[in-house]
């Protein structure tokens, strides 16, 4: 069997992973940052007419021809986010395996958006591909007159084939049965006490940030408004934009302590959280996972803190063209604001200025054993 290209020069584990990282992070924020901007032109012009759902088909045959702009300038902005996933988990892969990889890990993450695995399922896809598409490599041996099809052919179907069954049939099936239970779960706890309902919901959204986590508590809240229950809604909606706010925060009040990449996308972020898209938050969980510790205690305690002294938010809007809509809107402001600069500081214990690795040059493409 052949070797990869491997040997005594390939870097350590963990720092070939904290490199697959931040090559699909670097890679991911142009997608981003487009999609956020695009967006905020577009809800923001559309909150200047009253409309605080621009997203909605409805506006599609709007009377005014601005309304149909900003609509089809909110969906514009919606495709570029929809790329985010699959482009991380493509340049993970990339990073891992060269070009033979980005079919497999970009195909991997689309999957990964499609069973709702989030940002945690896109990480996994990448890597998936990136090992998968190396073994393949590694295992197969071809005739000298088929060596050139392998790195054309071979792995990026075989890779793609595998990566998929993987996320299809093992990653995929437990996360969507973890996400019913998180459901029912938070179905059952809604006539306990709203405070600490309140927390578990706000921990919830600010963990995974758009994933199965973060969907199975929005999804439940949105659904809970049907029977007049605020609350859930209520903490869901401050949690979705508390990390995203509080990072961007961090990267303009001290920038030197966050690599180039994420003081870009942290412009990106205070934006995609004024206007309600916790996503903005994804490229500093990828680049360091403990961050989300204080997104999920910043979370919790700006949710608890809204329902706590009183903010009721009876609609699912978390932008701020909503917040004056909202029952006791000076203290749900406050409880953003307050979520939010614990995630700024708590940002200090993690992000201290080490010289972070970004989209390092990536290795030679895996190389078939070559028969007689």
């Amino acid at each position: 069997m052949a070797k990869g290209n491997g040997g005594s020069t390939a870097p350590a584990a963990g720092q070939e992973i904290k490199t697959a990282i931040m090559t699909g992070v670097s890679w991911m924020l142009p997608f981003v940052i487009a999609g956020a901007v695009i967006m905020g032109i577009s809800r923001i012009g559309a909150s200047l007419y009253g409309i605080d759902n621009i997203w909605d088909a409805g506006h599609e045959q709007a009377a005014s021809l601005v309304v149909q702009l900003l609509h089809k300038f909110d969906g514009f902005g919606g495709m570029a986010l929809s790329l985010m996933l699959p482009v991380v988990a493509g340049y993970i892969s990339f990073a891992l395996a060269n070009k033979p990889g980005l079919a497999p890990g970009m195909v991997g993450g689309l999957l990964a958006n499609s069973l709702g695995t989030g940002f945690l399922g896109a990480l996994a896809a990448g890597f998936v591909a990136g090992y998968i598409v190396r073994a393949l490599a590694t295992m197969v041996t071809l005739p000298k007159a088929l060596a050139s099809a392998g790195p054309i052919f071979i792995l990026p179907v075989g890779g793609t084939l595998l990566t998929c069954s993987v996320m299809a049939f093992v990653i995929g099936t437990p996360l969507a049965a973890l996400n019913h239970g998180m459901e029912q779960w938070l179905l059952a706890m809604s006539g306990t006490n709203t405070v600490i309902l309140a927390a578990v919901v706000g921990g919830m959204v600010g963990f995974d940030l758009g994933g199965p986590v973060n969907k199975a508590a929005v999804t439940t809240a949105m659904a809970l408004l049907a029977s007049e229950i605020y609350a859930p809604n209520t903490a869901a909606q401050v949690a979705i934009i508390v990390p995203p706010i509080g990072l961007g925060l961090a990267t303009l009040l001290w920038a030197n302590r966050f690599p180039a990449s994420l003081r870009e996308a942290g412009k990106a972020a205070t934006l995609m959280g004024l206007i309600g898209v916790s996503e903005g938050a994804i490229p500093f969980a990828l680049a360091n996972p403990k961050i989300i510790v204080i997104n999920v205690i910043g979370s919790a305690v700006g949710a608890a803190m809204a329902v706590g002294l009183g903010a009721v938010n009876r609609a699912p809007i978390s932008g701020f063209y909503g917040w004056l809509a909202v029952e006791n809107w000076l203290v749900y402001v406050l409880a953003i604001a307050t979520g939010a600069a614990m995630i700024t500081a708590g940002s200090l214990l993690i992000f201290r200025g080490e010289a972070m690795q970004e989209a390092k040059k990536a290795p030679a493409a895996p190389k078939f054993k070559v028969g007689r």
